[in-house]
Protein backbone atom coordinates (compact mmCIF):
# COMPACT_ATOMS: atom_id res chain seq x y z
CA UNK A 1 0.00 0.00 0.00
CA UNK A 2 1.29 3.52 -0.46
CA UNK A 3 1.54 5.50 2.68
CA UNK A 4 1.21 9.78 2.19
CA UNK A 5 4.46 11.49 3.44
CA UNK A 6 3.79 13.29 6.85
CA UNK A 7 3.58 16.40 5.75
CA UNK A 8 0.33 15.61 4.94
CA UNK A 9 -1.44 15.73 8.24
CA UNK A 10 -5.20 15.89 8.47
CA UNK A 11 -7.41 18.07 9.94
CA UNK A 12 -8.21 18.38 13.39
CA UNK A 13 -10.86 15.68 14.56
CA UNK A 14 -14.36 17.40 14.61
CA UNK A 15 -13.77 19.60 11.90
CA UNK A 16 -14.22 16.55 9.43
CA UNK A 17 -16.89 14.47 7.54
CA UNK A 18 -16.84 10.80 9.36
CA UNK A 19 -16.94 8.34 6.66
CA UNK A 20 -17.98 5.20 8.52
CA UNK A 21 -21.57 6.37 9.11
CA UNK A 22 -22.26 7.49 5.34
CA UNK A 23 -25.03 5.04 3.37
CA UNK A 24 -24.31 4.93 -0.21
CA UNK A 25 -26.49 6.93 -1.71
CA UNK A 26 -24.74 9.45 1.44
CA UNK A 27 -21.47 8.80 0.36
CA UNK A 28 -21.89 9.26 -3.66
CA UNK A 29 -22.93 12.57 -2.76
CA UNK A 30 -20.14 13.40 -1.03
CA UNK A 31 -18.09 12.45 -3.48
CA UNK A 32 -20.69 14.72 -5.90
CA UNK A 33 -20.35 17.42 -3.71
CA UNK A 34 -16.44 17.83 -3.40
CA UNK A 35 -15.59 17.53 -7.45
CA UNK A 36 -15.12 13.73 -7.95
CA UNK A 37 -16.71 10.77 -9.27
CA UNK A 38 -19.40 8.89 -7.48
CA UNK A 39 -18.02 5.88 -8.28
CA UNK A 40 -15.33 6.27 -5.52
CA UNK A 41 -18.17 6.06 -3.01
CA UNK A 42 -17.84 2.06 -3.72
CA UNK A 43 -14.20 1.89 -3.39
CA UNK A 44 -14.28 3.64 0.20
CA UNK A 45 -17.22 1.67 1.25
CA UNK A 46 -15.30 -1.38 0.76
CA UNK A 47 -11.92 -0.26 2.67
CA UNK A 48 -13.85 0.51 5.47
CA UNK A 49 -16.84 -2.41 5.12
CA UNK A 50 -15.10 -5.10 3.46
CA UNK A 51 -11.26 -4.59 4.42
CA UNK A 52 -11.92 -2.67 7.94
CA UNK A 53 -9.39 0.06 6.68
CA UNK A 54 -9.42 3.38 8.37
CA UNK A 55 -6.39 5.36 7.64
CA UNK A 56 -7.27 7.22 4.15
CA UNK A 57 -3.51 6.95 3.28
CA UNK A 58 -3.49 2.93 2.87
CA UNK A 59 -6.80 3.25 0.42
CA UNK A 60 -4.14 2.14 -2.63
CA UNK A 61 -7.16 2.26 -5.55
CA UNK A 62 -7.72 6.05 -4.60
CA UNK A 63 -4.98 8.38 -6.29
CA UNK A 64 -2.56 10.33 -4.22
CA UNK A 65 -3.92 14.08 -4.51
CA UNK A 66 -7.32 12.68 -4.30
CA UNK A 67 -6.43 10.80 -0.46
CA UNK A 68 -4.67 14.68 -0.03
CA UNK A 69 -8.04 15.93 -0.11
CA UNK A 70 -9.80 13.60 2.03
CA UNK A 71 -7.53 14.00 4.64
CA UNK A 72 -8.19 17.46 4.96
CA UNK A 73 -11.75 16.77 5.26
CA UNK A 74 -12.55 13.62 5.93
CA UNK A 75 -11.83 10.96 8.57
CA UNK A 76 -12.70 6.62 9.23
CA UNK A 77 -13.16 6.94 12.76
CA UNK A 78 -14.83 4.09 15.05
CA UNK A 79 -15.75 4.32 18.40
CA UNK A 80 -13.28 3.17 21.03
CA UNK A 81 -13.39 0.10 22.85
CA UNK A 82 -13.05 0.91 26.77
CA UNK A 83 -13.65 -2.68 27.57
CA UNK A 84 -14.10 -6.49 26.39
CA UNK A 85 -15.48 -9.41 28.54
CA UNK A 86 -15.74 -13.08 27.53
CA UNK A 87 -18.38 -15.43 28.88
CA UNK A 88 -17.56 -19.10 29.28
CA UNK A 89 -20.33 -19.66 26.65
CA UNK A 90 -18.59 -17.74 24.25
CA UNK A 91 -20.57 -14.67 24.87
CA UNK A 92 -18.63 -11.58 24.34
CA UNK A 93 -19.83 -8.30 25.33
CA UNK A 94 -17.94 -4.93 25.14
CA UNK A 95 -18.32 -1.58 26.27
CA UNK A 96 -17.82 1.06 24.00
CA UNK A 97 -17.12 4.85 24.53
CA UNK A 98 -18.18 7.63 22.51
CA UNK A 99 -18.14 11.00 22.36
CA UNK A 100 -19.36 13.16 25.48
CA UNK A 101 -18.06 10.68 28.07
CA UNK A 102 -20.94 7.92 27.33
CA UNK A 103 -20.65 4.15 27.27
CA UNK A 104 -22.73 1.42 25.01
CA UNK A 105 -22.41 -1.96 25.61
CA UNK A 106 -22.88 -4.38 22.55
CA UNK A 107 -22.79 -8.02 23.35
CA UNK A 108 -22.16 -11.29 20.14
CA UNK A 109 -24.07 -14.32 20.92
CA UNK A 110 -22.63 -16.74 18.86
CA UNK A 111 -24.96 -19.76 18.49
CA UNK A 112 -24.42 -23.34 16.09
CA UNK A 113 -23.10 -21.48 12.67
CA UNK A 114 -25.06 -18.33 13.91
CA UNK A 115 -23.38 -15.35 15.60
CA UNK A 116 -26.40 -12.45 16.41
CA UNK A 117 -24.72 -8.51 17.87
CA UNK A 118 -26.59 -7.11 19.85
CA UNK A 119 -26.10 -3.21 19.01
CA UNK A 120 -27.85 -0.15 20.98
CA UNK A 121 -28.78 2.79 19.06
CA UNK A 122 -28.79 5.41 22.35
CA UNK A 123 -26.66 5.99 24.64
CA UNK A 124 -28.92 5.01 28.06
CA UNK A 125 -32.61 5.41 27.10
CA UNK A 126 -35.84 7.41 27.41
CA UNK A 127 -38.57 4.65 28.10
CA UNK A 128 -38.62 3.72 31.74
CA UNK A 129 -39.94 -0.08 31.16
CA UNK A 130 -39.64 -1.72 34.32
CA UNK A 131 -38.20 -4.59 33.72
CA UNK A 132 -34.88 -3.49 31.72
CA UNK A 133 -31.49 -2.39 33.48
CA UNK A 134 -30.87 0.04 30.65
CA UNK A 135 -34.23 2.27 31.57
CA UNK A 136 -33.19 2.38 35.01
CA UNK A 137 -30.04 4.10 34.04
CA UNK A 138 -31.53 7.34 32.49
CA UNK A 139 -30.70 8.94 29.14
CA UNK A 140 -27.89 11.42 27.96
CA UNK A 141 -28.20 11.11 23.89
CA UNK A 142 -28.92 9.29 20.63
CA UNK A 143 -26.09 7.92 18.61
CA UNK A 144 -24.97 8.62 15.74
CA UNK A 145 -24.95 6.28 12.70
CA UNK A 146 -21.22 5.56 13.09
CA UNK A 147 -21.55 5.03 16.09
CA UNK A 148 -23.87 2.59 15.16
CA UNK A 149 -22.24 0.87 12.31
CA UNK A 150 -19.21 1.41 14.34
CA UNK A 151 -20.49 -1.63 16.25
CA UNK A 152 -20.49 -3.91 14.40
CA UNK A 153 -17.26 -2.66 12.79
CA UNK A 154 -15.65 -3.45 15.78
CA UNK A 155 -17.40 -6.74 16.49
CA UNK A 156 -15.25 -7.31 13.76
CA UNK A 157 -12.54 -5.94 13.57
CA UNK A 158 -12.36 -7.74 17.12
CA UNK A 159 -11.93 -11.20 15.62
CA UNK A 160 -9.54 -9.98 13.37
CA UNK A 161 -12.43 -11.18 10.29
CA UNK A 162 -11.89 -8.23 8.09
CA UNK A 163 -10.94 -8.94 4.60
CA UNK A 164 -11.65 -11.93 2.01
CA UNK A 165 -11.77 -15.26 2.83
CA UNK A 166 -12.50 -14.71 6.96
CA UNK A 167 -14.85 -16.29 8.61
CA UNK A 168 -18.13 -13.92 8.92
CA UNK A 169 -18.75 -13.03 12.73
CA UNK A 170 -21.79 -11.03 12.75
CA UNK A 171 -24.73 -13.27 11.04
CA UNK A 172 -27.27 -11.78 12.39
CA UNK A 173 -28.00 -7.71 13.81
CA UNK A 174 -30.65 -6.97 16.20
CA UNK A 175 -31.48 -3.60 17.65
CA UNK A 176 -32.02 -4.46 20.79
CA UNK A 177 -29.22 -3.01 22.75
CA UNK A 178 -29.22 0.17 24.98
CA UNK A 179 -32.14 2.33 23.86
CA UNK A 180 -35.27 2.67 21.46
CA UNK A 181 -34.32 2.39 17.99
CA UNK A 182 -36.96 3.95 17.06
CA UNK A 183 -36.54 7.83 18.82
CA UNK A 184 -33.12 7.52 16.56
CA UNK A 185 -34.75 7.28 13.67
CA UNK A 186 -32.58 8.33 11.17
CA UNK A 187 -29.29 7.34 12.45
CA UNK A 188 -30.62 3.86 12.63
CA UNK A 189 -32.38 3.59 9.78
CA UNK A 190 -28.91 4.70 8.41
CA UNK A 191 -27.24 2.39 10.30
CA UNK A 192 -29.39 -0.72 8.82
CA UNK A 193 -29.03 0.46 5.46
CA UNK A 194 -25.16 -0.47 6.03
CA UNK A 195 -26.04 -3.61 7.20
CA UNK A 196 -28.04 -4.57 4.40
CA UNK A 197 -25.63 -2.59 1.16
CA UNK A 198 -23.83 -5.22 -0.33
CA UNK A 199 -20.44 -3.04 -0.52
CA UNK A 200 -20.60 -2.80 3.20
CA UNK A 201 -22.09 -5.96 5.06
CA UNK A 202 -24.60 -7.55 2.95
CA UNK A 203 -27.04 -8.84 5.35
CA UNK A 204 -30.28 -10.11 4.59
CA UNK A 205 -33.56 -8.30 5.63
CA UNK A 206 -33.88 -11.60 7.47
CA UNK A 207 -30.90 -11.17 9.69
CA UNK A 208 -31.48 -7.88 10.53
CA UNK A 209 -34.13 -6.86 13.36
CA UNK A 210 -35.34 -3.76 14.97
CA UNK A 211 -37.06 -4.15 18.23
CA UNK A 212 -39.76 -1.65 19.44
CA UNK A 213 -41.31 -0.84 22.13
CA UNK A 214 -44.06 0.98 20.66
CA UNK A 215 -43.11 3.88 19.08
CA UNK A 216 -45.99 4.12 16.64
CA UNK A 217 -46.04 7.32 14.30
CA UNK A 218 -41.91 5.86 13.49
CA UNK A 219 -42.98 2.32 13.31
CA UNK A 220 -45.46 3.79 10.65
CA UNK A 221 -42.87 5.89 9.08
CA UNK A 222 -40.40 2.80 9.43
CA UNK A 223 -42.75 0.92 6.67
CA UNK A 224 -41.93 3.46 3.89
CA UNK A 225 -38.18 3.39 4.14
CA UNK A 226 -37.03 -0.30 5.70
CA UNK A 227 -37.91 -3.56 5.12
CA UNK A 228 -36.39 -5.01 8.05
CA UNK A 229 -37.69 -8.04 10.43
CA UNK A 230 -39.81 -6.38 12.85
CA UNK A 231 -39.73 -7.73 17.02
CA UNK A 232 -42.52 -6.50 19.35
CA UNK A 233 -41.53 -5.82 23.13
CA UNK A 234 -45.03 -6.42 24.50
CA UNK A 235 -44.47 -8.58 27.71
CA UNK A 236 -48.39 -8.06 28.91
CA UNK A 237 -51.68 -9.67 27.39
CA UNK A 238 -53.69 -6.19 28.31
CA UNK A 239 -53.27 -2.67 28.47
CA UNK A 240 -54.07 -2.14 32.43
CA UNK A 241 -50.48 -4.11 32.81
CA UNK A 242 -48.55 -3.12 30.30
CA UNK A 243 -49.14 0.51 31.35
CA UNK A 244 -47.01 -0.64 34.26
CA UNK A 245 -44.01 -2.48 32.41
CA UNK A 246 -44.21 -0.47 29.34
CA UNK A 247 -44.96 3.07 30.09
CA UNK A 248 -45.47 3.93 26.04
CA UNK A 249 -48.51 1.88 26.10
CA UNK A 250 -49.81 4.71 27.72
CA UNK A 251 -49.14 6.57 24.68
CA UNK A 252 -49.77 3.88 22.17
CA UNK A 253 -52.21 1.69 23.61
CA UNK A 254 -52.11 -2.47 22.51
CA UNK A 255 -54.10 -2.15 19.79
CA UNK A 256 -52.69 0.89 18.11
CA UNK A 257 -49.35 -0.84 18.31
CA UNK A 258 -50.44 -4.05 16.61
CA UNK A 259 -52.34 -2.21 13.86
CA UNK A 260 -49.27 -0.30 13.03
CA UNK A 261 -47.39 -3.87 12.99
CA UNK A 262 -50.15 -5.01 10.62
CA UNK A 263 -49.58 -1.78 8.18
CA UNK A 264 -45.36 -2.16 8.61
CA UNK A 265 -45.65 -6.05 7.43
CA UNK A 266 -48.40 -5.55 4.72
CA UNK A 267 -45.77 -2.84 3.29
CA UNK A 268 -43.29 -5.67 2.94
CA UNK A 269 -42.22 -6.87 -0.30
CA UNK A 270 -42.22 -10.45 1.63
CA UNK A 271 -45.49 -11.20 2.53
CA UNK A 272 -44.14 -14.63 4.41
CA UNK A 273 -42.74 -12.89 7.30
CA UNK A 274 -44.27 -12.30 10.53
CA UNK A 275 -43.58 -9.63 13.46
CA UNK A 276 -42.07 -11.70 16.73
CA UNK A 277 -43.59 -10.59 20.07
CA UNK A 278 -41.19 -10.69 22.87
CA UNK A 279 -42.46 -10.91 26.47
CA UNK A 280 -40.38 -11.11 29.10
CA UNK A 281 -42.04 -13.30 32.34
CA UNK A 282 -41.50 -11.94 35.14
CA UNK A 283 -42.38 -14.16 38.32
CA UNK A 284 -45.94 -13.29 39.77
CA UNK A 285 -46.24 -10.23 37.29
CA UNK A 286 -47.34 -11.66 34.38
CA UNK A 287 -46.21 -15.52 34.13
CA UNK A 288 -49.68 -17.20 34.57
CA UNK A 289 -51.22 -19.53 32.83
CA UNK A 290 -54.51 -16.85 32.73
CA UNK A 291 -51.66 -14.23 31.46
CA UNK A 292 -50.78 -16.79 28.42
CA UNK A 293 -54.94 -17.78 27.79
CA UNK A 294 -55.44 -13.54 27.27
CA UNK A 295 -52.25 -13.25 25.07
CA UNK A 296 -53.82 -15.74 22.75
CA UNK A 297 -57.21 -14.75 22.80
CA UNK A 298 -55.25 -10.78 21.92
CA UNK A 299 -52.84 -12.23 19.06
CA UNK A 300 -55.68 -14.44 17.20
CA UNK A 301 -55.83 -12.81 14.34
CA UNK A 302 -51.99 -11.33 14.52
CA UNK A 303 -50.06 -13.65 12.66
CA UNK A 304 -46.70 -13.55 14.35
CA UNK A 305 -43.88 -15.58 16.20
CA UNK A 306 -43.70 -15.36 20.35
CA UNK A 307 -40.42 -15.41 21.75
CA UNK A 308 -40.41 -16.04 25.48
CA UNK A 309 -37.83 -14.34 27.85
CA UNK A 310 -37.53 -15.68 31.46
CA UNK A 311 -36.17 -11.92 33.38
CA UNK A 312 -33.00 -11.50 34.13
CA UNK A 313 -32.26 -10.24 37.46
CA UNK A 314 -30.43 -6.68 37.95
CA UNK A 315 -30.48 -4.20 40.93
CA UNK A 316 -33.65 -1.51 41.04
CA UNK A 317 -35.47 -4.11 39.36
CA UNK A 318 -37.75 -5.38 42.46
CA UNK A 319 -38.90 -8.55 40.04
CA UNK A 320 -37.55 -12.34 40.21
CA UNK A 321 -37.02 -14.82 37.63
CA UNK A 322 -40.21 -17.65 36.60
CA UNK A 323 -39.40 -21.03 37.82
CA UNK A 324 -38.83 -23.07 34.96
CA UNK A 325 -42.30 -24.98 35.48
CA UNK A 326 -44.12 -21.44 35.30
CA UNK A 327 -42.13 -20.87 31.81
CA UNK A 328 -43.44 -24.73 30.89
CA UNK A 329 -46.75 -24.04 31.74
CA UNK A 330 -46.91 -20.46 30.08
CA UNK A 331 -45.18 -22.20 26.91
CA UNK A 332 -47.59 -25.21 26.55
CA UNK A 333 -50.91 -22.47 26.29
CA UNK A 334 -49.42 -20.68 23.37
CA UNK A 335 -47.96 -24.09 21.41
CA UNK A 336 -51.39 -25.37 21.98
CA UNK A 337 -53.28 -22.63 20.26
CA UNK A 338 -51.22 -23.07 17.66
CA UNK A 339 -48.58 -20.40 17.74
CA UNK A 340 -44.58 -21.03 17.03
CA UNK A 341 -42.85 -19.88 19.93
CA UNK A 342 -39.06 -20.08 21.42
CA UNK A 343 -37.67 -19.60 25.02
CA UNK A 344 -34.82 -17.12 24.93
CA UNK A 345 -31.79 -19.02 26.34
CA UNK A 346 -30.01 -16.59 29.30
CA UNK A 347 -26.17 -15.92 27.38
CA UNK A 348 -24.06 -14.08 29.06
CA UNK A 349 -25.27 -14.02 32.28
CA UNK A 350 -22.02 -14.03 34.07
CA UNK A 351 -21.01 -11.24 32.15
CA UNK A 352 -24.05 -9.36 32.79
CA UNK A 353 -24.88 -9.66 28.85
CA UNK A 354 -28.23 -10.76 29.29
CA UNK A 355 -31.44 -9.63 27.68
CA UNK A 356 -32.26 -6.42 30.18
CA UNK A 357 -29.11 -6.27 31.91
CA UNK A 358 -27.21 -4.02 29.63
CA UNK A 359 -26.18 -0.45 31.42
CA UNK A 360 -23.05 1.00 30.01
CA UNK A 361 -22.31 4.29 31.55
CA UNK A 362 -24.91 7.09 31.11
CA UNK A 363 -24.66 11.00 32.14
CA UNK A 364 -27.97 10.82 32.92
CA UNK A 365 -29.84 14.23 31.67
CA UNK A 366 -33.24 13.04 33.00
CA UNK A 367 -32.06 12.61 36.24
CA UNK A 368 -34.02 9.28 36.33
CA UNK A 369 -30.95 7.13 37.57
CA UNK A 370 -31.24 9.71 40.82
CA UNK A 371 -34.72 9.10 41.20
CA UNK A 372 -34.48 5.63 41.37
CA UNK A 373 -31.03 5.68 44.18
CA UNK A 374 -33.44 7.77 46.27
CA UNK A 375 -35.89 5.59 46.23
CA UNK A 376 -34.01 2.48 47.04
CA UNK A 377 -32.46 4.63 49.15
CA UNK A 378 -35.81 5.21 50.98
CA UNK A 379 -36.75 1.67 50.90
CA UNK A 380 -33.72 0.63 53.14
CA UNK A 381 -34.48 2.98 55.47
CA UNK A 382 -38.40 2.14 55.75
CA UNK A 383 -36.94 -1.61 56.03
CA UNK A 384 -34.15 -1.09 58.30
Amino acid sequence: MTTLPLADTPAAPGNRVNLLGLTRMQMEQFFLDIGEKKFRAQQVLKWIHHAGVTRIEDMSNLGRALRVKLLEIAEVRPPEIASQQDSSDGTRKWAIRVEGGGLVETVLIPAGNRATLCVSSQVGCSLDCSFCSTGKQGFQRDLTAAEIIGQVWLAIKSYDAFGPGRNRVVSNVVMMGMGEPLLNFDNVVAAMDLMLEDLAYGLSKRRVTLSTSGVVPALDRLAGVSEVSLAVSLHAPNDELRNQLVPINRKYPIAVLLESCRNYMAAQSDKSRVPTIEYTLISGVNDRVEHARELVELLRDFPCKVNLIPFNTFAQSGYRRPSGNAVQRFWQVLVDAGYIVTVRTTRGDDIDAACGQLVGQVVDRTRRSERHRAADDTQIISVG
